[in-house]
């Protein structure tokens, strides 16, 4: 398993993209998608919403568990992935390109997001 190394990672598994105009793109990793297994059903913020980093902004549901979502960042929801609320199977088969599960105006970012190296760490254990 490979993770992007132009990608920044939390400990709760989510990947943020580099901020375009100051939005980032957030995502679960490839790792934390085969943990869960097939996942069937996504719950994502709301467009307008705010989200603060750390704390839960959605959920996950699995055929093996219901997982929340955390928020890498804290800020404003400007996009949410409507293809993987109709197809929640995109967060499994293309986690890092068309899985990805919303945009975010960021506000403040923590600074123990990690490198991609430095979650290949944190997941080895």
């Amino acid at each position: 398993m490979s993770n992007p190394q132009q990608l920044r990672y939390s400990k709760e598994h989510e990947w943020l993209s580099a901020a375009e105009d100051g939005v980032s793109t957030v995502g679960i990793t490839e790792h934390a998608a085969n943990a869960l297994g097939d996942v069937v059903f996504v719950q994502l913020p709301e467009v307008g919403s705010a989200v603060t980093a750390g704390e839960t902004c959605g959920e996950l549901e699995s055929t093996k568990s219901v997982s929340d979502l955390y928020s890498p960042v804290s800020g404003e929801i400007t996009e949410v992935n409507e293809d993987v609320v109709n197809d929640p199977s995109l967060v499994n088969s293309a986690p890092f390109e068309g899985g990805w599960l919303f945009k975010v105006r960021i506000t403040d970012e923590p600074a123990d997001l990690l490198t991609a190296d430095e979650y290949d760490a944190h997941v080895a254990g």
